[in-house]
């Protein structure tokens, strides 16, 4: 009985994922080339320790990994993962203070050399409190909108707001003063 028609079933050896997002460690890959070094960056800037930063970006690309299978199907996988480094960034910190005590405050050091204009911003930034540094990392740097920047880091879209005008004001005094 030959027909002309192929036939629409094939061999098990040739079938391919049916979509893309069919082969989840492919999808993972895909997301994470693409958005490690932006992570990394962007928790960099939150933490204000870039050592930190990327373990939290490795741990929570980890998790991301794990349950990849729920994370791809979010609205912002990024900015869980994000979330997820931060808050291990946050935990890590938090036992190191229990576990050490404070370093001796050395701001009174003499600054080495000049102060380029992305290291005053930098110091200007680090200066901020934590909240408000996440604040403008989700929205400058990861260019996350106020509603997708209050998902990310479980606030009302007010405190947002809030946090990134007052943020934002912080940093032109700091660098006013730096000038």
């Amino acid at each position: 009985m030959g027909s002309d028609v192929a036939s629409p079933i094939r061999p098990p050896d040739q079938l391919g994922p049916a979509r893309p997002d069919a082969d989840p460690d492919a999808s993972f890959e895909r997301f994470y080339r693409t958005h490690v070094d932006r992570i990394h960056r962007a928790l960099a800037l939150a933490t204000g320790d870039v050592g930190l930063a990327r373990e939290a970006a490795d741990e929570a690309m980890a998790r991301a990994y794990a349950r990849w299978d729920r994370i791809q199907k979010l609205d912002n996988p990024a900015g869980w993962v994000f979330r997820v480094g931060l808050n291990w960034a946050t935990s890590w910190w938090r036992k190191v203070r229990r576990e050490r005590p404070p370093a001796p405050d050395d701001s009174d050091a003499p600054a080495a050399g000049p102060d380029p204009v992305g290291m005053a911003a930098r110091s200007a930034l680090d200066q901020l409190p934590t909240a408000q540094r996440a604040v403008i990392v989700c929205r400058v740097l990861l260019d996350l909108s106020t509603a997708e920047t209050a998902a990310v880091l479980d606030l009302t879209e007010g405190t947002v707001k809030s946090r990134l005008s007052r943020g934002l004001a912080g940093l032109r005094t700091a660098l006013a003063e730096k000038e």
